[in-house]
This record gives structure tokens, sequence and C-alpha cells, in this order.
């Protein structure tokens, strides 16, 4: 701007006097300064807010399309068929038995007058167990004893009188007749003794049944009657087992039926004392299948030496069997479709494969792996744990341990 528009303005510029910048020149530049560093620094900070933005944008835009690749890949865990080394361990339920037990009834009948022994005691062989009150049975021995007197005397007459005839009949006094009478009588009267005889054995034995004996050495397991019971002679009495040792029934099904032999160590297990294997014996079969369960009953005999194990106890009994040429497989493996059993088998390429079901044919069932009688070969791939919506070529990714089990424990959640 020109002096003259400065004039005609009526603005006078500010000029420096002795070559010294005015006070308000100087205080405008300083201002202008401050003005233009404050602007400075608030761009430079809308700026780096604005970079970190987009930083931030363009990172969890990444991250979200990681988490979403990996999302979308199905994550499996595989495993082979092989060949069993080792024969396997076939576990089945049982119930332990005292190896002679049985029901104790009287053979008198009568009132029970006391019993010696109650749940729990071991008794020996001929102890006694009980007494019965039986009045009955003591007067029919009295009167068969006294029936037994009186055919003695009867004898005792016959006789006499037979050899009085034989004296008679040597002096012909009587007939041979009357003497063969004789005879005929002393022959009857001996039978008619013998027969009291018989009755009076009879009813002593009968009366020593008042006494409840201990047929084996055991442990009483039951008491059914107390004193003053009525004793019917069909009523039982006592349960007597013996515990040592004890016998386990088990039911092998058929496939495993020519793998057990007698004289095979096994193991039984119970529940309740969790670490305490007890080794038996198998000591006989019924070498015959069952038509209606097809398997074979199998007797073990444990020994109960300290009487840790107790009778009527369920328990597991672990038969080793002898190795199988065939290939097992794991259990986990296989999927049960309409079409069949099939199992999944991987086409790898890298971390990943195709899926191909493909069905096998099951021999045994080992628990955690089955007998493989067709279908695979030692160099397939098994998906395990197959989700059920897996399905003929689609493309799953090997997953290594953790991410497997993370997969599973998501495929059985969904």
């Amino acid at each position: 701007m020109t002096e003259q528009r400065h004039a005609a303005l009526g603005l006078h510029p500010i000029t420096a006097e002795h070559g010294q910048i005015p006070p308000d020149l100087l205080k405008r530049r300083q201002i202008l300064r401050r003005t233009l560093i404050s602007a400075g620094v608030v761009l430079v900070l809308l700026a780096l807010g604005a970079g970190r933005t987009l930083w931030l944008r363009s990172a969890n835009a990444h991250a979200l399309q990681t988490v979403t690749t990996d999302n979308a890949r199905q994550y499996v865990k595989t495993g082979q068929a092989r060949r069993s080394a080792s024969g396997q361990t076939l576990a089945l339920p049982g119930t332990l038995q005292g190896f002679v037990q049985a029901p104790i009834s009287a053979r008198a009948s009568g009132y029970l007058r006391r019993w010696t022994r109650d749940i729990g005691s071991a008794v020996a062989q001929g102890d006694l167990l009980a007494e019965i009150d039986s009045p009955e049975i003591d007067q029919q021995l009295s009167q068969a004893m006294a029936a037994r007197e009186q055919a003695d005397s009867g004898l005792t007459l016959a006789r006499s009188t037979a050899l009085r005839w034989e004296s008679l009949r040597k002096q012909d006094v009587v007939s041979q007749q009357d003497l063969d009478e004789r005879r005929g009588a002393v022959a009857q009267a001996v039978a008619n003794l013998a027969a009291a005889d018989a009755n009076v054995m009879r009813l002593r034995q009968l009366e020593g049944f008042k006494r409840v004996l201990a047929p084996f050495a055991g442990v009483i397991t039951k008491r059914n009657v107390d004193v003053g019971d009525l004793i019917d002679g069909s009523r039982v009495l006592f349960t007597l087992a013996q515990t040592d040792p004890l016998r386990v029934y088990v039911n092998v099904p058929q496939s495993y039926s020519q793998l057990v032999k007698t004289g095979q160590a096994v193991v039984v297990t119970q529940g309740e004392l969790r670490g305490e294997p007890f080794t038996g014996k198998v000591v006989r079969t019924a070498a015959s299948i069952d038509p209606a369960t097809r398997t074979m009953q199998v007797e073990v005999a444990l020994p109960n030496a300290d009487g840790r194990l107790l009778p009527g106890a369920y328990v597991q009994v672990a038969l080793p069997l002898q190795a199988s040429a065939s290939l097992v497989a794991p259990t986990n493996a296989l999927l049960f479709r309409a079409e069949g059993t099939v199992v999944a088998v991987l086409a790898m390429s890298g971390t990943q494969g195709r899926v191909t079901l493909r069905r096998v044919s099951v021999g045994r069932n080992y628990g955690t792996e089955f007998e493989v009688l067709d279908g695979l070969s030692e160099q397939d791939q098994l998906v395990l744990n197959p989700p059920d919506w897996l399905a003929d070529g689609q493309t799953v990714t090997v997953a290594p341990a953790a991410a497997a089990s993370t997969a599973a424990s998501g495929a059985s959640r969904s």
C-alpha cells in the first residue's frame, strides 16, 4: 500500500526511530509467532490422531480377517490303524460267590429252642448252629422203642415155643406141619424185630436232626429265624458260604470264546478297593455257547485268605487275550450312518486333507479300539471324533494337539 493510500485512509505506518523496532510491532510479531506454533502443534496432533485411527482400523480389519479365516477352517485330529503287538484285555462284569454256598434247613419239625451263630460268624464243619424242640419226635421215638421191646419179647417167645415143638417132634407127638408153623412164627418175629429196630434207628436219626450242624466250614451270611419260630422242615434257617476261595462267573461273548483257556490268569478289581488288583485263575469253562445269549460261561477261582473280598460284590474281571494279526483302529473314529459303519479317511496335502467316507467291517470290540476285518490299511489317516455333519469330499485341516482338543470341544458343543 502506497503512502498516498495510507494518507487517504488516515493510516500512518509505524517507522523505526534511530533503527529500533517499535514495541507495538514487536508485540504483534510475537503474537503471530505463538499463533503459528500453536496451529502447527494442533495440526501435528490431529495428524497423529488420524494416523493412529487408520492404523487401528487396519489392524482390527486384519485381525478380524485372520480370525474369520481360522474359524472357517475345520480342524480335526487324526489317527491310524495298527497291528497289535500285544494281546488285548477283555473286561467283563461279574459277581463274587462263595466257593461253596448253601441254604441250611432243618429236617426235623418243631419250634426253635435256640440259635448259637449269627451273621458274620465263622464256623467250622460240625459246629452247632441251632436246636429245635420237637416233642412229637420224642413221643414217636418212645413209642418205637416200646414197639421194639414188644417185638423182642415176641421173638423170645417164638423161639422157646419152637424149641419145645422141636423136642416134641422128635418124640413124634406133634406133626411136621405144626413144627413148620412154629418155625415160621420165629422167622416172622425176627422180621418184626428188624422192622422195629429200623423204625427206632430212623427216629433216632430224626431226633439228631433237632441239632442243626454246619455241613462245611464257612461264614454265616444270613439268619432267617429266631427263638420260638415254627420250623416245618422247608424253611431256610441259615445261609452258609465258604469265602476262601471265591468263585466268579463271567459270560464271555462268542467272538472271544476261543481265546479263553483253562488255567489262564485273570485280574479282578472292585470299585470300592481302588488300586488293589486280585489275581485269579480260570478253572473251567462251559465249553459251549448259550444260544439265548451267544456267550460262554467261564468260572474263575479267586483266593481270599485275608477276607478282603465279600461274596455278592460286583467286580470287573480282566481277561488277557492273545494277540491277533488283524488291524486295530481307535473306536472313536467310527461313524454310524444309514449306509452302515464308516470311517473318515483323509487324502493329505500339506496340513489339509480331503475327506473320504469309507465303509469298514468291524470285528471284536476292545473298548478303546476295535478289530478291522476289511476296509482299512496301516497307511490310512483317520479322523478321530468326527462330527455328524462331516461329509464326503469336505476339506479339513489337521490341527496340532492343543488346537485339536479345542476343535473337538467346539464340535461336541455344536
